[in-house]
């Protein structure tokens, strides 16, 4: 199978040049509905699901090659070059603003410009370096998960999504949760949540903008600027929002942003 059916590639758009949007751990395409539709008019717009998310195909799951981060970001490679991809912009929400950098170091002709929207290289804590949580913390999240993989995704969604004076969002994104098989969401969880990429980000000659919003319970404020300080050139906005998904729950802003960068 090709990976742009694996992957329930779909495209719009009449720019010659390709946007590619990824979404995050429990999400889908969908979560970019309010955002890529903006670009139609001066780009190719490409959304996709990562296996075992959304629409892809969940028997291309293979265990050893998703235990890390790399096997998606071949995902995304394998995607560009069968769209024949050159200088195009990749735009990643949190897990995948790191597949993105781990896709354009493997192959930097098909991204020169790179979003990463609430992205963070490593969630635990190491020394000086703050990601937001403690190695026991992280354990402690992926065993409730694999506990009950439902009534983890009622409690943290909302917690992951803020905007608690919008109790909507945060029951799209639990149900976004609920509908991701739960073997292959518990191996992404750990993939996503003990991964180390702060030595991938000096790699990266992408240019890149990170944007980020307050109170994101997931990638504080100080992994985004951990993240500019290690990304030459890449310049951070503080997005007017909150939580760790703005792309539902501020999609002009994000929107704005990527317009006024690209």
């Amino acid at each position: 199978m090709s990976a742009i059916s694996r992957n329930n590639v779909k495209v719009s758009g009449t720019g010659e040049r390709t946007m590619l949007f990824a979404h995050g751990f429990g999400c889908d395409q969908a979560m970019w509905r309010f955002v890529a539709p903006s670009f139609n008019d001066a780009f190719k717009v490409v959304t996709m699901d990562h296996v075992g998310a959304g629409g892809s195909d969940p028997d291309a799951y293979d265990i050893g090659k998703y235990a890390s981060l790399d096997g998606y970001a071949d995902d995304i490679v394998e995607v560009g070059r069968e769209m024949g991809i050159r200088n195009g912009i990749f735009v990643g929400h949190s897990v995948s603003s790191m597949i993105g950098a781990l896709a354009s170091i493997k192959a930097p002709e098909l991204f020169n410009t790179l979003i990463m929207v609430g992205p963070s290289p490593r969630y635990i804590d190491d020394g000086a370096y703050v990601g937001g949580f403690g190695a026991s913390d992280i354990e402690e999240l992926l065993a409730s998960f694999a506990d009950n993989p439902l009534a983890w995704s009622a409690s943290m969604a909302p917690a992951i999504m803020g905007n608690a004076d919008r109790p909507e969002l945060g029951q799209e994104l639990t149900e976004s949760f609920c509908r991701t098989d739960p073997r292959i969401a518990r191996e992404f969880a750990r993939a996503t949540f003990t991964s180390d990429n702060r030595a991938d980000l000096p790699k990266v000659t992408a240019r890149t903008l990170i944007l980020q919003c307050r109170d994101d319970i997931i990638a504080g404020e100080k992994v985004g600027e951990y993240v500019r300080d290690n990304i030459s050139g890449s310049q951070l906005i503080l997005l007017d929002a909150t939580g760790h998904c703005p792309n539902l729950s501020a999609p002009d802003e994000v929107t704005k942003a990527i317009k006024e960068f690209v």
